[in-house]
This record gives structure tokens, sequence and C-alpha cells, in this order.
């Protein structure tokens, strides 16, 4: 997944070799540069931080799901979609189960930066299940799956089966709920137009003008 005959990629792969070494917050950009055999130089012209350099790993992640993800058939269910696509991603992450079980305890305050890339991530999980994350809604089906990767990402560092039972009924069980979750607020937004449909509708009614009644003179040319 990660290119390491290039210098980004040396570099991030050296940081996740360290966080499964040792915790994460007592790692420092020197130690990841001497790991990849690079200057402090080399990798400041790639990363400006830690947060940067988890952030290209969430984005090279991406990119490796996106690779291997399962092709959607016409008659898939959306969760069903979702849920092969987070195994999926699952999948990617288990060489860096110990690294990330480092950062993740150590991970207090994220950058926003980073917080944007797995925001990010939830989008493009969506799209490749062919779920459309466009408008309102989309950011909320956004929100809503960041939430459920991140209750089974916990579950999912516990969990040393190697057919992962434990992550596919937590995921299962948290898409469901997510899903009669959204179905409420697709009423409630059905709702919400259809109120709004007829408030407008009667405000239009009230500023049309009246059309105006004949007047005599039209009254009488109109009986000649």
């Amino acid at each position: 997944m990660l290119d390491q005959s290039k210098l980004r990629g040396r570099i991030i792969a050296a940081a996740m070799n360290l966080a499964a070494e040792r915790p994460w917050k007592d790692i420092t950009l020197l130690d990841i540069a001497e790991a990849a055999g690079v200057t402090l130089v080399d990798l400041k012209q790639e990363f400006s931080s830690k947060s940067a350099i988890l952030t290209a790993f969430t984005r090279a992640v991406d990119d490796e799901v996106l690779r291997k993800a399962p092709k959607r058939e016409k008659d898939t269910a959306p969760r069903d979609a979702i849920f092969e696509i987070l195994m999926t991603r699952f999948d990617v992450l288990g060489p860096y189960k110990r690294a990330i079980r480092s950062i993740a305890g150590e991970l207090q305050a994220p950058d926003p930066a980073f917080i944007c890339a797995l925001m990010a991530s939830q989008h493009w999980m969506l799209q490749a299940a062919g779920i459309d994350t466009s408008g309102l809604a989309g950011r909320m089906k956004v929100g809503g799956l960041a939430g459920v990767y991140a209750s089974v990402l916990r579950t999912w560092l516990e969990d040393d089966d190697p057919g992962l039972a434990r992550t596919m009924a937590a995921l299962d069980r948290r898409l469901r709920r997510g899903e009669r979750t959204l179905s409420n607020i697709e009423e409630m937004k059905s709702g919400i137009r259809r109120v709004c449909d007829t408030f407008a509708s009667f405000a239009c009614q009230r500023r049309r003008p009246a059309q105006a009644g004949p007047t005599a003179e039209e009254t009488t040319g109109a009986g000649i």
C-alpha cells in the first residue's frame, strides 16, 4: 500500500513501524526521519507534523480500499454494500493494527486537517458503496458513518480473531441501527418539506392580486 521507493512512502512506513513498537506520543519527527533513513530537512519537505503523516496514511488507506472494494451489484442493499466496504478497510488496516492501537490510545486532540481527512474517508467509503453524499442529507450520512466507524474501530482493535467475528457483528449491528435512524430522519425531512410547501403555496395565494371585477361600462357592453 505504501510505495517505499518514494520518500513520502518511506516516511509514512517508518512512522507506522515506530508506532507499533512504542507509544505514539513518545515518537518525535527526528525519530521518524532516522527510522526512514532521511534527514529532518527531507522529512520537513514532505510533512509539517506527525498529524500530517497520519493524514497521508489515512489517504493512502482510502486509495487502497477503493482499489480493493468489491464491485457493487445492482441489487445489493446499501447497508450490505457499506458493510463490505468497511470490512475491506479493516482488512487493509490489518497489518497496521498494533500501530493504530498505539496512535488511537494517545491521540487526545487530533489536528483539524487530520479530522477532515477522517471525514473525507467516510465520504469515499459511501461513494464506493454507491451512496450519494451530496447536500444536507449527504453530510448527515457522512457524519453518521463516521460515528459507526469510530465505534466499530474500537471493537476491531481488540478483536484478535482472524475471521474478525466480533468486528463483523458490531458493524452489522451499528449499520442496522444507523439505517433505522436515517429512515426516521428522512421521514422527518419529508414532513418538513410538505409543511414548507403548504406554507409557500398559501403565501403565494395571499400575495396574488385579486382579479378586478368588470366595470359598469364593460357590463353594459357585454349585454349588447
